[in-house]
């Protein structure tokens, strides 16, 4: 079992009006220094295969066919590894899960 870890974001150039409101908020909360905000979608699977290669090609299959719309998004998949090597809901490194 692999667990993996996806971002997924709208292709640069286009309007996102959530990272727009967001952005529009965050001067009025005291952080009047931040810019170009964008919301997107973090994704967890776990995925049931013969190796890490297997299973990162199988989330791209996903990725490009269900996840995401190609047309107006891109996706990065941050992680795969074994799911053994941390326990579910455990925070990688950084802090993120």
């Amino acid at each position: 079992m692999f667990r993996a870890r996806v971002l997924v974001s709208l292709k640069e150039g286009l309007l996102d009006p959530q990272g727009k409101a967001i952005e529009g908020a965050l001067p009025a909360l005291g952080w009047d220094n931040v810019a170009r905000v964008g919301v997107g979608k973090y994704l967890r699977l776990e995925v049931d295969a013969e190796s890490e290669e297997a299973a990162r090609r199988q989330v791209q299959q996903m990725a490009n066919r269900f996840l995401t719309n190609p047309v107006i998004e891109d996706y990065a998949i941050l992680e795969v590894s074994r799911a053994a090597d941390r326990p579910a809901g455990v925070p990688a490194a950084g802090g993120q899960q």
